[in-house]
């Protein structure tokens, strides 16, 4: 039988990319976490770390194991809520979102939540979605309101617990430039008709799927500033800084002084979406999809 603290020790190892750093996280020793490995292997009969002097890489089978941790270490954690709930009749919920999804999206969900559910017990942490979708596949979070430029989820679904992603809206990016702007008065441009404008970019990731949109269009955009809040930089876009590109759902609250404009069709869209561990019959979670989906049909028009 595999033992489950060796499960654990290796799921630190693959997280830090070594054992030093997993034996200061788990507070071990080096050579006690390189014992557990060495133990984990012995009874699998297969190698699941490679070693080298820059460190440990995980083989196929210790994907695998991987995987198998955090399904196990995500059933313990739901396990647990459980039997918590048993002898307290609360139910622990803790919710993650990225910052402007949750500021639209999420306020009347959990409100709703709240009605239906009045002994919940709620948490809510903030994040990427590369930082809150592992937390779920872990147990760590009952779900994570998430988004995706295009392509799989920033961690898809691997051998341990299933992600289930459940789509709530479609969030184009617009143009916001300076309401004295020569383009300011069109009713849609193409990024074409920005190659020489200075930008200015409130996500780090927005300014990779610039990039890559801008030289579908023929240019390489000058970026003259960086940020990780789209309404400070919407404020350098209002001080003459330059321009940037801003989902739909960041534009509120408004800024005096400033022009928004769609992208023309096909432009840049973040989808917007829920994930959760898929085959659990988990009430408090499936009340709080439920109403997620309403605000964003809300949003929609719909």
């Amino acid at each position: 039988m595999i033992d489950v603290q060796r499960l654990r020790v290796l799921r630190a190892v693959a997280e830090h990319g070594s054992f030093n750093q997993a034996a200061a996280a788990l507070r071990l020793t080096p050579s006690a976490v390189s014992q557990q490995v060495a133990a984990l292997e012995r009874s699998l009969g297969a190698q699941v770390v490679a070693r080298s002097t820059r460190g440990v890489a995980l083989t196929q089978a210790g994907h695998i194991m991987v995987g198998a941790a955090e399904s196990v270490a995500a059933e313990l954690k739901h396990a647990q809520q459980q039997v918590a709930e048993l002898s307290t009749g609360r139910t622990q919920l803790t919710v993650a979102t990225f910052t402007s999804g949750g500021r639209l999206l999420l306020p009347a969900a959990l409100a709703q939540l709240m009605a239906a559910h009045p002994r919940t017990v709620l948490h809510v942490r903030e994040g990427e979605p590369e930082d809150t979708l592992p937390l779920v596949r872990q147990g760590a979070v009952d779900l994570a309101l998430a988004y995706r430029f295009d392509g799989p989820l920033p961690v898809g679904p691997g051998p341990g617990s299933v992600l289930e992603w459940t789509p709530l809206l479609e969030d184009p990016l617009h143009v916001v430039l300076p309401q004295g702007h020569r383009l300011a008065g069109h009713e849609a441009l193409d990024l074409a008709d920005l190659a020489a404008e200075p930008w200015v970019l409130g996500c780090l990731k927005t300014e990779t799927y610039l990039r890559r949109f801008a030289r579908h269009a023929g240019f390489d955009p000058e970026i003259r500033g960086t940020t990780t809040d789209y309404f400070f930089a919407r404020s350098l876009v209002a001080a003459g800084m330059g321009i940037s590109l801003i989902p739909s759902i960041a534009l509120a609250p408004g800024i005096p002084g400033l022009s928004t404009v769609p992208i023309k069709s096909p432009g840049p869209i973040r989808h917007i979406g829920v994930a959760a561990i898929g085959g659990r019959d988990r009430p408090h979670v499936t009340t709080l999809m439920h109403a997620l989906r309403e605000q964003a049909m809300r949003h929609n028009g719909h």
